[in-house]
C-alpha cells in the first residue's frame, strides 16, 4: 500500500499531500530505514507503491494551488482534476513537474534504499478519459490514438530511463488494466520501459467466479483464457487476490470460499464441515493455478498465504473510526491447532518448488488439457508438469495426461497430502512411467490417478 503522507487515512495513502514524507502514522523515516535495512538482510527487495497518476486536492497541506493557482503543478483546465477520485492530475509537459516527480523516485531509492516502485494508475495516466467507460479488446487502434495521452507516457518512459540508468538493478511495476502494448518493452524498442505489469484481470476472475458461479459451472475456456492472456514478451506479475478485494465491502478469497464458517471450524479438532473442506481444496487450487499458469511473478496480498478470514478496513466515519480491522492476524497461521496452517504449509511448498525448478522464469505454460465436463486441466512449465482436477465429486483414475519429456516423473507437489490438510489420497513420492505415446499435441503421456479438488505437480526424474 501507499505510504506516502496522507491527511485521509480510509485513502489508504492513495491521496498523497506530501510526497518527500512518509506517513507519520507507521513511525518515523529511521523505523522504515530500518525496516528496509532487515528486509535486505533476509534477501528481500523492498517495493514502494508510489502515486505519480494524481494527488490531493487539498490546499492546506497538499500540492493543490501551492503557488494559489490551479495550475501549479497540475493541468490549469479540466484535464486538471479527476471527478471520480475527487483529485488534482499533475502537467506533464512543465519542466518543474518533471523535476519534482523524478527527484521523489531518486530520493526514494537513494534516501531509504527502496529496490523499486509499483506505479499506481498507469491507464488513469495514459488515457485522456483515464481509461474509463470502454473495454479494450487488444485491437491497436484502441492503444494508439488521439484518446493517449503521449505526456504522460513520456514520462513514465522518462521515469523508467532515469531510474534504470541511475540504479541499473531497479524494479518497475506498471498498474495497468488495458494492456497498452509495449509498456514493459526497453525504451530503446519504442515502449515505456517497465519490468513488469500487474495482472489485474486475474484476481477480478477470481472473485468473479467465486461470487457468482459454483464451482461445478465454472467455464475452463474462460479460465484458461484469463490465465494466459498476457501480451508476449512482456512480464507479467500474477495474483489471486488484491486489495480490492480484501477491503471491506468484499471479502478475501478465504471468506468467499468459507465465510460464516470460519468462525466455528478452522480448529483441527473440530468436524470437517463440507464448506471448510471445499474452501481449503480450492483456496490451494486457485493460488496454484495462478501461480504455474498466470504470468513471469507471483504476487501474494497479505494473508493469503494462509486464507486471512477477514477484510481490512481503516479508520473512518463510517466504522466510528475503529482499527479493529486494520490489521493481519498472522498468528492463525502459527497456531499448530488451526486449519489455517495447512494453507500456509502448501504455500511455503510451492514457493520453493518454483525456486528449485523456475517455471515463473520459463516460456509461458502449454495447456494440454482443458476439459470441461470432467473439470481437468493440464499445462506443462520448465519441464514440470501441473494436473488441476477441479470436480466436485469425481475423482479419475488412470486419466491420461500429455508430457514433454520420456523417461519417469515424479510427484513433488499434492495439494490432497495431509500436511496441507488434504485427504492423502496419492502415496506421497510416486512416479509413474512415460509411455512413448503423444497426447493432446504432446510428444509423450502416461497414467494418473487424479481425486477430486486436487492438484499435482510432477517434475521429471533424471
Amino acid at each position: 500500500m501507499a505510504i506516502m503522507e496522507h491527511a485521509y487515512y480510509a485513502s489508504f495513502g492513495y491521496q498523497v499531500t506530501n510526497f518527500f514524507a512518509v506517513s507519520s502514522r507507521y513511525g518515523n523515516p529511521d523505523e522504515l530505514k530500518h525496516l528496509i535495512d532487515t528486509a535486505h538482510g533476509h534477501g528481500l527487495l523492498v517495493i514502494l507503491d508510489v502515486v505519480h497518476s494524481h494527488a490531493s486536492k487539498n490546499t492546506m497541506d497538499g500540492l493543490n494551488q501551492f503557488d494559489g493557482t490551479n495550475g501549479c503543478y497540475f493541468h490549469d483546465n479540466p484535464r486538471g482534476f479527476h471527478d471520480l477520485w475527487d483529485s488534482r492530475l499533475f502537467d506533464y509537459t512543465q519542466w518543474e513537474v518533471l523535476r519534482f516527480l523524478l527527484s521523489n523516485l531518486r530520493w526514494y531509492l537513494e534516501e531509504y534504499k527502496f529496490d523499486g516502485f509499483r506505479f499506481d494508475g498507469v491507464t488513469s495516466m495514459i488515457y485522456h478519459d483515464h481509461g474509463l467507460g470502454h473495454g479494450f479488446g487488444g485491437d491497436y487502434p484502441n492503444f494508439f490514438g488521439l484518446g493517449v495521452d503521449t505526456e504522460s507516457i513520456t514520462y513514465l518512459q522518462l521515469a523508467n530511463h532515469m531510474m534504470h540508468t541511475v540504479h541499473p538493478d531497479v524494479v518497475s511495476i506498471a498498474e495497468d488494466v488495458s494492456g497498452m502494448p509495449a509498456l514493459c518493452r526497453p525504451i530503446n524498442e519504442g515502449g515505456i520501459g517497465f519490468d513488469y505489469r500487474l495482472g489485474m484481470a486475474i484476481p477480478d476472475k477470481w472473485i468473479e467466479l467465486l461470487k457468482k458461479c459454483k464451482d461445478e459451472d465454472w467455464d475452463f475456456q474462460e479460465l484458461y483464457h484469463t490465465m494466459t492472456n498476457r501480451r508476449y514478451m512482456e512480464n507479467t506479475i500474477a495474483y489471486a487476490e488484491s486489495h480490492d478485494q480484501a477491503l471491506v465491502g468484499d471479502k478475501t478469497i478465504a471468506f468467499w470460499l468459507m465465510d460464516k464458517e470460519m468462525y466455528d471450524f478452522m480448529s483441527v479438532t473440530s468436524y470437517l464441515t463440507p464448506i471448510i473442506d471445499r474452501g481449503l481444496a480450492l483456496h490451494k487450487m486457485i493460488r496454484l493455478l495462478t501461480h504455474g499458469l498466470g504470468g513471469e511473478a507471483y504476487m501474494n496480498f497479505i494473508g493469503n498465504e494462509f486464507g486471512h478470514p477477514e477484510w481490512l478496513d481503516f479508520p473512518r466515519e463510517g466504522n466510528n473510526s475503529s482499527y479493529h480491522y486494520a490489521r493481519r492476524q498472522f498468528h492463525l497461521a502459527d497456531d499448530p491447532s488451526l486449519r489455517y496452517k495447512f494453507l500456509n504449509e502448501f504455500d511455503k511448498k510451492m514457493n520453493h518448488l518454483e525456486e528449485e525448478y523456475g517455471w515463473l522464469h520459463a516460456q509461458q505454460g502449454y495447456v494440454s488439457t482443458k476439459h470441461q465436463s470432467d473439470k481437468v486441466m493440464v499445462f506443462d512449465r520448465a519441464g514440470v508438469v501441473f494436473i488441476f482436477n477441479f470436480h466436485a465429486t469425481n475423482s479419475y483414475p488412470d486419466y491420461r495426461v500429455g508430457v514433454p519429456a520420456s523417461g519417469k516423473y515424479k510427484l513433488v507437489l499434492d495439494s490432497d497430502a495431509e500436511k496441507f490438510g488434504g485427504h492423502k489420497r496419492i502415496t506421497p513420492g510416486c512416479e509413474y512411467t512415460v509411455d512413448e505415446m503423444s497426447y493432446n499435441d504432446r510428444p509423450y503421456s502416461t497414467l494418473v490417478y487424479i481425486p477430486c479438488r486436487t492438484a499435482l505437480i510432477l517434475a521429471h526424474v533424471d
